[in-house]
């Protein structure tokens, strides 16, 4: 295209100056009148004077037309520029056009199923109904101040949504935040064992200490996804564990279990217990966000939103379904890059195992379930205002929530604190720690020996917490 333009531009110079030509030629012609002169006799000769000045050069005008000429051969040269960039451009555009696109494509849920059209007013009735029905059961068993506002607030609610059946003028989203925190409080007010937070001194972690644990995995460096730990029940035989997915960095089938920490440190004297027979197996580990509880290893089963629990010493497999929750890199933790199938995070407290996960019903905000370990059944579930892809990883510390993002390769920190015994969220903490590499697979809180345990890239971190 610029070839032609510019064989133009010399055909187009050409014809202005030939036309040039001509209209000067014209105009000394078309200025031309016909003179009469007198001769005077001077001896033999007949002399007449003539004026030359009409035949004149129009010297000025050319300047003023040529002037003219360079004036649109500058503009056509950078017309030529401008469309040669044009031409290194638009294929860098589209590129990045189909960039956006695909990276677009995982939030369209929050077209089709989230954010604008997820929530008619008879699904915020049966929302509400539910949460009174929970609280109004709370109230039944351990009646209170907290439970007896809690349950006229939520008749408030119901008539707020009667009213909005009659007026036809409502701000659902407005409405389900609202829900949210009634459910919120909802939960916490159920019944938990007493003893749930006893050793815990203070509501918000205060200090993380520089590692004091750092390790390669026993297998191999390749091997930058996975977890570890201590067994995380209080009383139990102390038990050191290692999990690598060794499929693509996304499925596993074993666990390596040490009976102390010397042989931990030493990899030594371990011994492999097999959790399912193939790494397709549907019992098969997915993910990263394992955890080992009373013996018993919690994690993602293979390919479905469900957490199983593998009892080691019985050999059993249990399952539970989770509603709604996204998986197969939906909703991972992500902040500065996104690590693969983190979709579903275990946790372990003093009597309870936690499960974090998002769902697009809450717009891929953080979803805080409390898992009642032996029947492996849900008995409360908290819904934050979070996007899990915004934070790094999670770890809970007696019931509540903690958040970390990334803040250089060395660094991470703790920025986030959701309480579930008040439902309070804290964004202003700002706690850091170091690690030895960018990426964290896995986070997660031992209450027993009160350490955080990190696998960070094919690292194995401890370190001691302070409440």
């Amino acid at each position: 295209m610029s070839v032609l333009i510019k064989a133009g531009l010399l055909a187009f110079r050409g014809y202005l100056l030939i036309m040039l030509s001509y209209l000067l030629v014209l105009t000394v012609i078309a200025t031309v009148q016909a003179q009469r002169i007198q001769g005077e006799q001077t001896n033999d000769s007949c002399v007449c004077k003539l004026s030359s000045s009409i035949w004149a050069f129009p010297t000025v005008k050319f300047e003023e037309v040529a002037n003219q000429v360079q004036t649109c051969e500058d503009n056509l040269i950078q017309f030529n520029k401008k469309v040669k960039d044009r031409n290194v451009q638009l294929p860098k555009m589209e590129l990045t056009l189909k960039d956006i696109t695909a990276r677009l494509k995982q939030f369209e849920y929050l077209n089709t199923k989230g954010l604008y059209n997820a929530l008619h007013l008879r699904q915020l009735m049966e929302e509400l109904d539910e949460i009174y029905y929970t609280a109004s059961d709370a109230h039944k068993k351990s009646p209170s101040k907290e439970t007896n506002d809690l349950l006229k607030e939520l008749t408030r609610a119901k008539k707020d949504i009667q009213n909005m059946y009659k007026s036809n003028v409502f701000n659902l989203e407005t409405m389900k935040t609202r829900l949210r925190d009634l459910n919120n409080r909802a939960q916490t007010c159920k019944t938990i064992p007493e003893d749930f937070r006893s050793t815990c001194h203070q509501r918000i972690m205060s200090t993380i200490s520089s590692p004091v644990v750092t390790k390669l995995n026993s297998i191999s460096k390749s091997y930058i996804s996975g977890a570890w730990g201590r067994d995380a029940k209080q009383n139990s035989k102390e038990r050191y564990w290692e999990h690598c997915l060794v499929s693509g960095h996304k499925h596993g089938n074993t666990i390596r279990m040490y009976n102390s920490y010397e042989d931990f440190m030493a990899n030594k004297n371990y011994k492999d217990e097999s959790i399912a027979s193939s790494y397709s197996h549907k019992n098969a580990v997915q993910g990263s966000g394992t955890i080992l509880y009373d013996n018993t290893v919690f994690y993602q089963c293979y390919g479905t939103a469900e957490i199983c629990s593998f009892n080691i010493t019985t050999q059993a497999t249990k399952r539970v379904k989770l509603d709604d929750a996204g998986i197969d890199n939906k909703f991972p933790f992500c902040y500065y890059s996104c690590r693969d199938w983190t979709d579903i995070d275990l946790e372990a407290d003093q009597d309870a195992v936690w499960v974090i996960y998002a769902t697009e019903e809450n717009h891929g905000n953080i979803v805080v379930s409390r898992l009642d370990p032996l029947e492996l059944n849900i008995t409360h579930t908290w819904k934050t205002n979070l996007f899990k892809r915004s934070v790094t990883s999670t770890f809970i510390v007696c019931g509540v929530l903690y958040a970390t993002r990334y803040v250089n390769t060395y660094q991470e920190e703790v920025f986030y604190a959701f309480d579930t015994t008040t439902g309070q969220e804290i964004n202003t903490l700002s706690l850091t720690f170091e690690k030895v590499s960018a990426g964290i697979a896995n986070l997660n809180y031992n209450p027993v020996d009160r350490r955080l345990y990190m696998y960070n890239d094919a690292y194995l971190l401890a370190y001691d917490t302070f409440n």
